[in-house]
């Protein structure tokens, strides 16, 4: 084990030695915000950072601002890891979700890997870092998923920021928006009202039924919505209303009962107004599905580098929000591991924005990136061994996916 004790040593060494190179690239991203398919300059700075540092990078892979930059190789069977990157913004409030440190990071544990493997002197795997865009609703990586960009991959993993302490298996649910259209008549409110049908005591209704379904709802599942068009003047009866709310479960499965209930609450709502209603879902963002061998590893490798971790009593109760790695770790091996900045903001806010830009930042940041290089070299090194036990648990949880 002295040889994977030295490439971890090296790895550390090399992000440590780009820190400052690291820092000004997560800079870059996040006084340059860019919503979903549109981060053409994030995937610029980032492709061009990995090429300078002898990756093999195709950019504009799939989609035009996703990318793929490897190193290494399978030769002998060797194992094939992918560090994931993300870096859309959010509207109006920038990096309120940290996606450039999640980039920084994914980059930086690139780097630390690479050096570890040039110093090994013999092949030990292969290493991509995986540009994904528009995590934000966009379904980045489903897309990629759907070009089979997963096919093949031992592993994968990414970390991501909050405001808590470390989370190693973060609870995300499975998520999909709800979108429904209720088409009725207009006329004169004052004038003539009994010929009008009106769109918006449809809305109303609906969203009144949902809310009342909470009470039978489980205690994990969340509904939460709001009436996006509700007319447009007081005298005139509305003939269109539009309503949109977010269901979100433990599971794939919890979320197909869910959907079936929020499409009665619509259709009964229609009936009682006269309405037409018209609806459609979002693609699923699957629930995250971690694996207990790979978050073993990193745990005991971030606790080494002096991470703390909350407590599993009170990390299995936190719902840490949506996310499209998902319904990657539905096809390979994953872990998502949760780390926490210096600020009581919650993401998707203007502190954690702050937050996320802040020098303080960097040091988490750049640890998680060493945790995350550290744990794919355990599986470099330790080989088959540890990928039996991998991809048992990754059959394992499938198996209870399914029940």
């Amino acid at each position: 084990m002295a040889d994977l004790e030295s490439a971890k040593q090296k790895a550390c060494e090399a992000i440590d030695g780009a820190a400052t190179d690291l820092n000004m690239l997560s800079q870059e991203i996040w006084n340059n915000p860019e919503l979903s398919y549109k981060e053409y300059h994030a995937h610029q700075v980032l492709t061009d950072f990995l090429d300078k540092n002898g990756f093999n990078v195709e950019r504009k892979f799939v989609v035009d601002t996703a990318f793929r930059a490897t190193f290494g190789s399978q030769e002998n069977g060797g194992i094939n890891a992918r560090v994931i990157c993300e870096y859309d913004a959010l509207p109006e409030i920038g990096h309120a979700c940290g996606h450039n440190l999640i980039a920084e990071a994914g980059a930086g544990a690139g780097l630390g890997i690479k050096a570890a493997m040039e110093a090994a002197g013999r092949p030990i795997g292969k290493l991509t870092v995986l540009g994904t865009p528009a995590e934000e609703g966009g379904c980045g990586k489903i897309k990629l998923i759907e070009a089979d960009v997963f096919k093949d991959i031992d592993l994968a993993m990414m970390v991501h920021p909050t405001n808590t302490n470390c989370i190693g298996s973060p609870s995300c649910l499975a998520v999909t928006v709800f979108y429904v259209t209720f088409q009725g008549k207009a006329s004169h409110a004052a004038y003539a009202p009994w010929e009008g049908v009106n769109a918006l005591d449809a809305a109303v209704m609906y969203y009144q039924h949902m809310s009342v379904m909470r009470q039978q709802m489980k205690p994990t599942w969340r509904i939460h919505g709001v009436i996006s068009n509700g007319g447009i003047k007081p005298n005139i009866i509305p003939e269109k209303s539009e309503v949109t709310f977010h269901l979100r479960t433990p599971t794939a499965i919890e979320l197909c009962e869910m959907k079936e209930r929020a499409i009665a609450c619509a259709e009964g709502a229609a009936k009682a107004t006269g309405c037409k209603m018209e609806h459609s879902f979002s693609p699923i963002y699957a629930n995250v599905v971690s694996n207990n061998t790979l978050v073993k590893l990193y745990t005991e490798n971030a606790e080494n580098l002096g991470v703390k971790f909350l407590p599993e009593n009170q990390a299995v109760n936190m719902i840490m929000g949506l996310t499209d790695i998902g319904n990657v770790s539905y096809f390979v091996p994953i872990i998502h591991p949760f780390y926490g900045l210096q600020t009581d903001s919650v993401y998707h806010s203007h502190g954690f924005t702050a937050a996320s830009g802040a020098p303080e930042a960097q040091e988490p940041t750049l640890v998680h990136a060493k945790a995350m290089a550290t744990t794919v070299l355990d599986v470099f090194f330790q080989g088959e061994d540890i990928m039996k036990q991998i991809r048992e648990d990754f059959t394992e949880n499938m198996k209870e996916s399914e029940s």
